[in-house]
């Protein structure tokens, strides 16, 4: 198994102790938070990290292409999940989001069953990095911060609905015709 996959498992391996620690107490404890935020951020730093280090080295794997981006879902999902438990983010948001997650992989999948790998687009990059520093925002739930909170919130939320349009646009042959 090369270091990118490593990391990948790493990654998922990480997410019951970011749940552990954002939901400790209730979610109440600053100091849970913050190991809880520091587990987040190491973990989306291996998402880059693998992916760069795959690509620089040809270490690009049937197993990395399937787990690096369910380990991102996973990762994210867990975390949103939890804020709406919280009380932190209202679940129609988090429908929203998991649901574009579902329709994405639905995609994957289908052409993934005729040879073909559907590469992210930026409007899915940018709308990761959204999700993850709204994700770091609400984990650290900073009253000085809530209006850059609540902008991504929204920022988020709308660069997955972009997303969601674009990837859908450009790729609803994969369903129409079975191939591309």
């Amino acid at each position: 198994m090369n270091l990118p996959n490593k990391l990948t498992i790493l990654r998922v391996i990480m997410i019951p102790f970011f749940v552990l620690f954002l939901l400790l107490d209730g979610g109440a404890n600053a100091s849970y938070r913050y190991i809880a935020a520091a587990i987040f951020i190491v973990a989306s730093f291996t998402d880059l990290l693998d992916g760069k280090i795959a690509r620089k080295y040809g270490l690009v794997t049937n197993f990395g292409k399937f787990m690096d981006p369910l380990a991102d879902k996973l990762l994210v999902c867990a975390g949103l999940i939890c804020f709406t438990a919280l009380g932190q983010l209202s679940a129609w948001i988090v429908i929203v989001i998991i649901s574009r997650e579902f329709i994405i992989s639905g995609f994957r999948l289908v052409a993934s069953d005729n040879g073909v790998v559907i590469a992210a687009s930026y409007w899915g990059k940018f709308k990761t990095v959204s999700q993850m520093i709204l994700s770091v925002l609400l984990i650290l739930n900073i009253p000085a911060l809530s209006i850059l909170t609540t902008v991504f919130i929204w920022l988020a939320t709308i660069l997955t609905l972009v997303s969601l349009f674009d990837y859908v646009a450009k790729n609803y042959h994969v369903l129409t015709e079975g191939s591309m």
